[in-house]
């Protein structure tokens, strides 16, 4: 009987035991860790074993100890399946979750934004400031790149560059995509979304797939509001068929842009400029589009909204960026001269506001 007891509390001394080690286990693999590193890329080397990945880890600081998580990958776990690549770790963060990410593998990444109606000059600018490349181009030789118009031949054989036709997104790209890369990625993005019975429809209103994105792309500098966008493009429509100067005031800015002369400000000048983009001097279209474009303005210039629209000026009751239209220029000088008086107040207000921060 005494044997039996003792077998007994053997027994119990290994369950506890093993309890215990269980316990200290799952809190080990499950305790969150603080670490500075988050905002750093960890680099796992092809061919690295699993001891080897988890002892840089716990070298870097992202891991406390080896010990926990090399007995859960011999035992539980997946070794085989951790991946070699560049890797943030986010803090805090558990052994668990950073075995995750290793069998889910990641590559070194940058984000590129470029907002709707973005010019060529804006992306090369964005190009060159957000991607250090192995060999760094300036803003010049960017732009210059764009000049290559073989991507877009087909479905524009009269475009000048790809303005227009690098379509505006997020894109998330290797950090050692080359300037080139990126703007083909962009290009290949805008055909993507170009639709073949877009070119139909273009040519049923006969008009160019190239006309279209010019008209896109006015309208896209004239309104951030999609509702409104089939009823500016009735405007330019309208305004094209009577012969009426556009009157387009971002053609303007993009001049500015192309003459490296851009300062935040439209000039009295500037809408004097001798130019064939200047839709205040010249009737008719610009020579090509002045911005990047959406869909959204792809599909109002190709569907205009039906109207005798000939101007539009900024509601200034609502102030959410939409617009009052006009069919008549009286009614459309009385809506400017509210607008004018809307804009000094609001010059006024911003004025008095910088006079008190500098108090």
């Amino acid at each position: 009987m005494k044997i039996l007891w003792i077998i007994l509390g053997i027994c119990l001394l290994l369950l506890l035991a093993a309890g215990g080690f269980g316990f200290w286990l799952q809190t080990s693999l499950t305790t969150p860790k603080l670490h500075d590193k988050a905002e750093t890329y960890v680099t796992i080397e092809k061919g690295s074993t699993p001891s080897q990945i988890v002892a840089k880890l716990v070298a870097e600081g992202i891991l406390d100890s080896s010990i926990a998580t090399q007995l859960y990958l011999r035992t539980l776990g997946n070794p085989a399946g951790l991946k070699a690549g560049e890797y943030r770790f986010p803090s805090p963060i558990t052994p668990l979750q950073i075995l995750a990410l290793l069998e889910k593998g990641e590559e070194r990444s940058t984000r590129l934004v470029i907002p709707e109606g973005f010019t060529r000059f804006d992306i090369a600018k964005r190009i060159a400031e957000k991607f250090p490349l192995k060999e760094p181009l300036t803003e010049a030789q960017i732009l210059a790149l764009m000049n290559d118009t073989s991507l877009i031949r087909d479905v524009a054989p009269e475009a000048r560059n790809l303005e227009g036709y690098m379509y505006p997104s997020t894109y998330t790209l290797s950090p050692d995509a080359t300037a080139d890369d990126i703007i083909k990625t962009q290009v290949e993005q805008f055909r993507k979304i170009w639709k073949p019975e877009w070119t139909e429809q273009a040519k049923a209103k006969g008009m160019t797939p190239h006309q279209v994105i010019t008209i896109a792309s006015l309208i896209e500098t004239e309104t951030a509001v999609p509702e409104e966008r089939p009823i500016v493009a009735s405007v330019i429509y309208n305004r094209l068929k009577k012969g009426i100067p556009l009157g387009v005031d971002q053609t303007a800015v993009y001049i500015a842009k192309m003459e490296g002369r851009w300062d935040g400000t439209i000039h009295r000048s500037d809408l004097e400029v001798n130019s064939p983009y200047n839709t205040r001097k010249r009737a008719g279209l610009p020579p090509g589009p002045i911005s990047s474009v959406s869909e959204s303005s792809i599909q109002a210039a190709l569907n205009p909204a039906k109207s005798d629209y000939l101007y539009y000026v900024r509601n200034v009751e609502a102030n959410d960026g939409s617009h009052w239209f006009y069919t008549s220029a009286a009614d459309f000088e009385r809506g400017k001269a509210e607008y004018q008086r809307w804009l000094q107040k609001e010059r006024e207000l911003m004025r008095a506001n910088e006079a008190n921060n500098t108090q």
